[in-house]
């Protein structure tokens, strides 16, 4: 193949001057609004039961589709934007799902409401993955990018604790479907912002995406993911659970062996070959597991032990939020000098050392010794997520990085919803076994105290002061022994985990630089016959390689290194 002197070569995107800031501004905005929008609901479903009269099990789809849709749908959508542009999928994800949240706010049925969350959370897995795909794109400097991936992670990590504070007031002022509406004009804004800050980017060659993976993958995460969440109302041997659970393993696997076989696969499974890239997503599916299921323990705690209201709840733990988005910024700029493996390593041992006080508390102990181990989680979280979600983005080739991105986003969803199932279950079963009533206790009563901490605070509200006093002393004593098996298990996981952090992540470059050459092979040659291309891809002139050796006049094969090609 015969090259031009003046060949154009793949380059980072043009120079966005301060429009970079301003775009992750918008970017960590959207993704700020996505994690609130998993936990804003839970304040909302007592007036919604009252105004809409679901049934129990419209209440819980109310509640899981959201979850559901979106985990199902990410390794998809993240695929999707590497084909068709980012930019695209971010302006079509924030315009659909401001009109979701419309459909949700104004909902007269709890079969439209259901409608409305499934669709929001198709929109949210457009948003989600490409938030952390642009980051990957816009910032070609990898300091700043490190930087920039650490305050996203600090976003999505205090999101979920803004919610309840977020719905608090507008739910004492306004209807339920208020806490809907809150999504449209910052979604409109961010839309509007996009449109003139944030650059195009996709995968120079992407080949299709193939029908069958798609339902695959949509099959084995949300059979995985739905067998999760009702196993926390319904146990680990209920018959949906285990039909589901089964029904999203083998969907796992024959997804797993497809991808093997393809030459453009949704998720190269050779990037688990890489230790750096394995550690990570473990590193952030098990410390997730870990400290999204510790939150809301936490939560459970504040509101059943101390008597707190769900918005007071809220407010304890927006501190936490704040250290995360003060620390996330410093922990990037600390990767060059002390590497990712000990910080990550880090990060999960300060988790740990949490964990591990969460131990300690009781029933009495006051909001100002609480609030420590509080602030070492979320040190921990942020420290942990900054290092994970960076180095899965950079260990995959540039063009991939919206599927690199759709992976660790599942990884954050499974670790989560399956933190939450375990650790709610080992709580409640500790309960239930320790719980010693008093013997004078109705029998009425201890079977509702039984049940659950909430339940004996219910049962025992029209008893003598005397007889009800002691009841719920001694549920609250079981409710935390249940606690503290169930943080014990994580300082167990947690440290586990940092110890495979430090062996894997060891020889993972502190810095990922931008060799455009070395990722896309023979890409100058593609490009000098495919000027329109070039264009799109922000091409400047530059030095040429020498071309792959090959016939005279023929075009490399698909540069995309996830292809085996």
């Amino acid at each position: 193949m015969v090259t031009s002197p003046t060949a154009p070569r793949l380059a980072p995107p043009p120079e966005l001057g301060g429009r970079r800031w301003v775009a992750l501004v918008v970017i960590c905005m959207a993704a700020l609004l996505l994690s609130v929008d998993l936990t804003v609901l839970q304040l909302a479903i007592p007036s919604l039961i009252k105004d809409l009269q679901p049934t129990s099990t419209e209440v819980l789809w109310i509640a899981d589709i959201y979850g559901l849709a979106l985990s199902g749908l990410l390794v998809t959508m993240g695929n999707l934007g590497d084909r068709i542009g980012r930019k695209k999928l971010l302006l079509a994800g924030s315009f659909s799902f401001a009109a979701a949240s419309v459909l949700c706010a104004y909902a007269d049925s709890p079969a439209w409401l259901i409608a409305g969350r499934a669709l929001l959370g198709v929109a949210g897995a457009t948003v989600y993955p490409t938030t952390l795909s642009i980051i990957r794109n816009i910032f070609t400097d990898p300091k700043e990018r490190t930087t920039a991936v650490g305050v996203w992670a600090a976003m999505i990590s205090g999101g979920m604790a803004i919610g309840p504070v977020i719905a608090g007031p507008l739910l004492n002022n306004f209807w339920w479907g208020s806490v809907f509406l809150i999504n449209v004009p910052i979604m409109i804004l961010l839309f509007s912002v996009a449109v003139v800050v944030v650059p195009e980017s996709r995968s120079p060659l992407p080949g299709r995406i193939d029908p069958v993976s798609v339902v695959l993958s949509i099959v084995s995460i949300v059979g995985i993911v739905y067998a999760i969440q009702e196993s926390v109302h319904d146990g680990f041997g209920d018959k949906r659970v285990l039909i589901a659970a089964a029904i999203g393993v083998a969907g796992l696997v024959a997804f797993g062996l497809k991808q093997v076989r393809m030459e453009h696969p949704l998720i190269d499974v050779k990037l688990f070959k890489s230790m750096a890239f394995s550690g990570a997503v473990a590193s952030n599916t098990f410390a997730l597991f870990a400290f999204i299921g510790t939150t809301l323990l936490l939560s459970q705690y504040f509101q059943l032990v101390h008597g707190w209201s769900p918005l007071k709840s809220g407010l304890a733990m927006l501190p936490p939020a704040g250290v995360a988005i003060i620390v996330a910024p410093m922990i990037a700029m600390l990767v060059p000098k002390i590497g990712r493996a000990k910080l990550c390593a880090f990060g999960l041992a300060v988790g740990a050392g949490a964990m591990a006080f969460y131990s300690t508390l009781k029933v009495d102990t006051s909001y100002g010794i609480v609030i420590i181990p509080v602030v070492l989680q979320a040190i921990g979280a942020v420290s942990t997520f900054t290092v994970t979600s960076d180095t899965i983005v950079n260990s995959a080739p540039k063009e991939r990085s919206g599927a690199a991105a759709a992976l660790a986003t599942t990884a954050a969803e499974l670790g989560g919803a399956l933190g939450m199932a375990v650790l709610g279950t080992i709580l409640n079963n500790r309960y239930t076994h320790t719980l010693k009533l008093p013997d004078n206790t109705p029998a009425q009563v201890a079977e509702a105290a039984k049940d659950s901490l909430g339940g004996a605070l219910q049962a025992t509200a029209t008893l003598p002061e005397k007889t009800a006093s002691a009841i719920i002393d001694a549920a609250d004593a079981a409710f935390m022994r249940g606690l503290h098996s169930a943080v014990l298990l994580n300082v167990v996981i947690l440290g586990l985990v940092a110890i495979t952090a430090l062996i894997t992540l060891r020889n993972a470059p502190a810095e990922y630089p931008e060799d455009f050459e070395e990722e896309f092979p023979g890409l100058s040659d593609y490009l000098a016959h495919h000027p329109e291309e070039a264009a799109a891809l922000g091409a400047g002139d530059g030095p040429t390689v020498p071309a792959p050796a090959g016939r005279p006049g023929e075009v490399p094969s698909s540069p995309d290194r996830s292809t085996g090609s």
